[in-house]
């Protein structure tokens, strides 16, 4: 039986930055939390879009000739293949939508490739 997911208690369940935790699952599809702060890696994702949706704080995605910015409540698809970065001056809290097996670091890899899959 599927059970109400909580944002808020499972925002506490983790501290460290850039490694999403899966909190559910639709068919192939993840929803997971990620807590950034500072700035992340230029990446892309060939074959899927990323869903980002800000719970907390604010963030910036840029691409190579614009930077946009999203506050809480506020949500963008990065399409596939995009080359994007994003960052935040001040610690983050977004939701992530994208399919199961989706590398954080997309094409880029290093060291802040996360686990994947890591539920909490």
């Amino acid at each position: 039986m599927p059970q109400v997911v909580n944002l808020a208690e499972k925002l506490t369940k983790f501290q460290d930055h850039w490694a999403p935790r899966v909190i559910a699952q639709m068919n192939d599809y993840q929803f997971k939390l990620v807590k950034f702060q500072g700035e992340f890696v230029w990446h892309s994702h060939a074959s899927t879009d990323e869903v980002f949706l800000v719970l907390a704080g604010e963030m910036e995605i840029s691409f190579r000739h614009e930077t946009i910015t999203l506050s809480a409540g506020e949500l963008y698809v990065v399409p596939k293949g995009r080359e994007h970065i994003t960052r935040a001056t001040h610690e983050c809290h977004a939701l992530l939508v994208e399919p199961q097996g989706t590398v954080n670091t997309g094409d880029a890899g290093g060291q802040l490739t996360a686990q994947n899959d890591v539920w909490v």
